[in-house]
C-alpha cells in the first residue's frame, strides 16, 4: 500500500469533519450495518450477559446510586455535577457555595429510602438533612446560608460531609493515588478474568516542566505495570494510556511542526519501554481539533523500524465523531503498510458534552 493511500484516507478524514449527519448515517448503514444474522447474534449475546450478571453479583454502591439518581434527575445532576467541580475547586469558601447551590432546590425526602443500598439510602438522610440547614427562613443567597449553615452545624461539618460523600462515590471510577495502589486493588478483579489498562488523571502539560513530569510519572508507571505483565500474551496483560497533551505544553495545530517532533521523541522512548516490557501503550483521543496532530504523531511512532514485531501499540477512537468510521479506515491501512498490529478501542468520547454544545 503505498503512502499515496494513507494521504487519500487523510483527505477523506478532513472532508468529514463537518459532514451532515443523515448523509454519513446513510453511508455507515449502507457499508457497514449488521446483517439479520448478526443482528441477532449480538442480541442474544447481549441478553446472555445481562443475565449472567444479573445472577453473580449484587450492585455496587455506584450502581445503586445511579439506579435511584438518573442524570435525569436534578438531584442526580446536580450530584454529578457537584462531584466533578470538587475536584477543580481551591478554595473552601467556593466550596460551601457550590454545595448550597446544588444541594439546596433538591427535593432529597423523595428518595429517602427508595434504594435497595442502605449506604445510599443514608447519604440521601444527609443530603436532606444538609438541605434543611441550607434552606431556611432566613435564606438570602449563598453567604447568608453558610452563615447560617455555620451557626448549627458549621460550614466546615457540612463541607467535610459532602467531600466524604463525594470521595465514596469517586472510588468506583479511581483505583488509586498512586500507580502501586491501582495494581494492587486490581488484583482480585484480574484474578477473575479482568485486564486494565491504567489512565492518570488530571493531565494537561502547561509548562515545560509539567511534561517532563509527566513523561517521568508515565515511565515510572509502565515500569510498574511491567512487573504485573505475567503472560506472553499482550492482549493479557495491563497496559497503559498517554494522553499527548500531557507530553508537550502546545500541542496544537498552530505549533505542529515543533509538537510532532518532540512528541515523537518522547512517545517513541514509552513505545520502546512499553515493547520490551510486552505490554500495550495506548494514545488517548483528545479534543476533536487535535485529531489532525494525533494522527501525524501515531504515522511517526509507529514507522520506528524498532518497534518491529510489537503488537502492543494502541490508539483510542472516540465513536461520537463524525470522522471515526474514516479513522479507523486509515489506522487500517498504516498497519497494512508497516506490517504491524495496532489495537484500537472504541469509546463514546468524554469530550462529546462539550464540544456538542
Amino acid at each position: 500500500m503505498s503512502h499515496n493511500m494513507l494521504a487519500n484516507y487523510r483527505e477523506i478524514i478532513r472532508e468529514h469533519h463537518f459532514a451532515d449527519e443523515q448523509s454519513l448515517l446513510d453511508h455507515l448503514v449502507a457499508n457497514h450495518a449488521p446483517t439479520p444474522d448478526q443482528r441477532r447474534a449480538i442480541s442474544a449475546r447481549a441478553r446472555g450477559v445481562i443475565e449472567n450478571v444479573r445472577k453473580t453479583s449484587s450492585p455496587t454502591m455506584m450502581e445503586s446510586f445511579l439506579q435511584e439518581y438518573g442524570l435525569s434527575t436534578e438531584e442526580g445532576l446536580g450530584l454529578m455535577t457537584l462531584a466533578e467541580a470538587l475536584l477543580r475547586v481551591p478554595d473552601s469558601e467556593t466550596v460551601d457555595r457550590l454545595i448550597e447551590d446544588k444541594i439546596v432546590h433538591a427535593q432529597w425526602n423523595e428518595h429517602f429510602g427508595k434504594s435497595d443500598s442502605p449506604l445510599v439510602n443514608a447519604s440521601t438522610l444527609a443530603l436532606g438533612l444538609t438541605k434543611s440547614v441550607l434552606d431556611s427562613p432566613e435564606h438570602q443567597g449563598p453567604l447568608a446560608a453558610i452563615q447560617t449553615a455555620a451557626k448549627r452545624l458549621g460550614a466546615p461539618v457540612i463541607r467535610k460531609s459532602v467531600q466524604h460523600a463525594m470521595k465514596v462515590l469517586g472510588n468506583q471510577f479511581v483505583l488509586g493515588e498512586s500507580i502501586e495502589e491501582a495494581l494492587g486493588r486490581a488484583e482480585k478483579w484480574e484474578k477473575k478474568g479482568a485486564t486494565y489498562s491504567y489512565d492518570m488523571l488530571g493531565e494537561a502539560a502547561v509548562t515545560a516542566r509539567d511534561s517532563e513530569m509527566y513523561f517521568d510519572a508515565y515511565m515510572h508507571a509502565l515500569d510498574a505495570i511491567a512487573k504485573a505483565a505475567k503472560t506472553d500474551d499482550i492482549r493479557k496483560n495491563p497496559g497503559l494510556s498517554i494522553k499527548l497533551s500531557a507530553l508537550y505544553p502546545r500541542y496544537e495545530m498552530s505549533q505542529q511542526a515543533k509538537a510532532v517532533p518532540a512528541l515523537a521523541q518522547r512517545v517513541g522512548q514509552l513505545a520502546r519501554r512499553a515493547a520490551a516490557a510486552n505490554i500495550g501503550l495506548n494514545i488517548d483521543a483528545e479534543e476533536a481539533y487535535r485529531l489532525g496532530i494525533s494522527l501525524d504523531l501515531i504515522e511517526v511512532v509507529l514507522s520506528d523500524p524498532s518497534l518491529a514485531g510489537w503488537d502492543g501499540f494502541g490508539v483510542v477512537v472516540q465513536a461520537f465523531g463524525k470522522r471515526a468510521s474514516f479513522v479507523i479506515d486509515w489506522l487500517y491501512a498504516l498497519a497494512t503498510q508497516l506490517d504491524r498490529k495496532i489495537m484500537i478501542r472504541l469509546v463514546k468520547g468524554a469530550y462529546w458534552d462539550s464540544e456538542i454544545k
